[in-house]
């Protein structure tokens, strides 16, 4: 008769399993589900600082800077509403990392204690389909720099090739050579994944900084760039860009503010991952903030206008082997970005769906075929969509999450989960048929009050002006905080108070 595995408390907070053959047997386990044991737990602070400079120095991090330039602010409005909104979002994201620490789970497992074993597919799926959105963003914007890059080498029969579906066929084939040296490599695992990132990722900010100098010496220095007024002003035609911006700036790492667990896991300890993350976040966006800002508004003065994609501005530039050196670098970048934080959280979405049967690698085929039928050229096609419509419409939905895993983990559970139940069925967290109605009602709801007043100015996306429903409106502005709050709220009141089943405590031998 197998018994119940016997969960192992460390000195330090964090938590393991001393026998684990119960748990394996789950048909809800896996490898890649399990949690790592403590020898495995090795990531230190600089790991997590390294992660987020290969995270965050990519081509939509940087595009997210300079459409703040394109809808009308000037540096300085641009860089406090970055700057704030990674702030705001850092919150949650070490909220919902300490259970990473200290249970070594993933994000799927992490959301089993609140939705229930089967219902943590809702917020998992949720959450891989958008890094299919983001996956295909990546891609396309990537595919895009391929582009300019061979058009330069080979000159205007490429880049001025006959058009398929609005887009020179060249642009399509060098979106496709992109997306299969990705899903090249993440067929080959996660130990691929982790070596080309090694090498790939400072390049990103040698080709950023390239476009920077360039258009400096271009420019006449910085004068010219920050002498550049805003078009909005700082009265109520900036307020109201600036509040939807903020949720934007917020919802662009919301998903990490989610899934954080899936890299916190292997962390050393609490402590380091606190400090790589505190260090590592707003630092690198703020950096790749300023040389957007910085480069956009110089090419405003240069060209007249803020042309917001770094692989379209190259392409102004007259040294050929400027702007390979300089797209190179942002390739490559890219596609370490991109695996990093748009592959490895699906990979294991997905894979909770059917521990079974979906390995890594398929779950990384599923993100890179779903990222494709997503149409990314359509979200990043116009700041207003992008902003307004793409980035203002998940991060709402996601903040509801967000809401309901932060006021179960710290408030109902106080941060106290029984281990072997996350995996096991009929177990603690079954609640009804593997579900927790009571936060499918706070998500949803959340969700609803975030999102459902979504509006698009006339001709800037999908939405009614008068938002879909109209008397909530106002609240779409305001789409994270919103959707935050309001599950949060509803969580706790509808959430029973519970207690985990005691661990075994023993001293640490290191």
């Amino acid at each position: 008769m197998a018994h119940s595995p016997v969960p192992v408390t460390q000195s330090d907070g964090r938590v393991e399993l001393a026998d684990d053959t119960a748990v394996a047997a789950s048909r809800f386990h896996n490898a890649e589900l399990a949690p790592v044991p403590l020898g495995k737990r090795t990531w230190t602070t600089y790991n997590f600082f390294a992660l987020w400079m290969g995270m965050a120095h990519n081509i939509p991090s940087y595009t997210l800077a300079a459409s703040l330039i394109a809808l009308g602010m000037d540096w300085v409005q641009a860089f406090l509403t970055i700057t704030l909104g990674n702030l705001i979002v850092l919150v949650p994201m070490l909220l919902n990392s300490h259970a990473g620490t200290k249970y070594g789970i993933p994000f799927p497992v992490f959301a089993r204690a609140f939705y229930g074993v089967r219902g943590a597919n809702l917020p998992a799926l949720l959450r891989a389909f958008i890094a299919c959105g983001w996956f295909g963003i990546q891609t396309w914007v990537g595919g895009e720099a391929l582009y300019v890059i061979v058009g330069k080498l080979f000159g205007g029969g490429w880049t001025n090739a006959a058009a398929i579906g609005g887009q020179p066929w060249t642009l399509w084939l060098s979106f496709a050579a992109f997306w299969v040296v990705q899903m090249l490599i993440i067929w080959r695992g996660m130990d691929a994944i982790r070596r080309f990132e090694n090498w790939t990722a400072p390049l990103v900010s040698v080709g950023f900084l390239i476009l920077l100098v360039y258009v400096l010496v271009k420019a006449g220095g910085f004068g010219p760039i920050l002498s550049e007024p805003s078009k909005l002003g700082w009265g109520s035609g900036f307020w109201a860009v600036f509040a939807p911006s903020l949720m934007a700036m917020i919802a662009f790492w919301s998903t990490l503010s989610l899934n954080m667990p899936d890299f916190t896991r292997f962390g050393g300890s609490q402590r380091k991952q606190f400090w790589g993350q505190i260090l590592g976040l707003p630092t690198t966006m703020s950096f790749i903030a300023i040389v957007a800002i910085l480069t956009t508004s110089g090419a405003v003065s240069l060209y007249g206008e803020a042309i917001w994609d770094p692989a379209q501005l190259a392409a102004h530039f007259d040294s050929p082997a400027l702007v390979i050196v300089a797209l190179v670098a942002l390739v490559l970048a890219t596609v370490s970005a991109n695996l990093a934080a748009n592959v490895v959280s699906p990979s294991y979405d997905f894979s909770n769906a059917v521990p079974k049967r979906i390995t890594f690698a398929t779950g990384g085929l599923i993100t890179g075929i779903l990222g494709v039928l997503i149409q990314p050229w359509r979200l990043i096609s116009d700041p207003h969509i992008y902003i307004f419509t793409w980035l203002g419409f998940y991060g709402g939905v996601l903040a509801a999450v967000a809401g309901v895993l932060i006021a179960g983990y710290w408030l109902v559970d106080k941060t106290t989960l029984s281990l072997p139940d996350l995996y096991l069925e009929n177990g603690k967290y079954w609640f009804t048929g593997g579900w927790n109605w009571r936060a499918l009602v706070a998500t949803v709801v959340g969700a609803v009050i975030a999102v459902g007043g979504a509006y698009s100015a006339p001709g800037t996306g999908p939405f009614p002006a008068d938002g879909m429903i109209p008397f909530l409106k106002p609240l779409y502005d305001y789409s994270w905080v919103a959707g935050l709050v309001a599950a949060f709220v509803l969580y706790l009141v509808l959430a029973p108070r519970t207690s985990a089943a005691p661990a075994v405590t023993v001293a640490t031998t290191d």
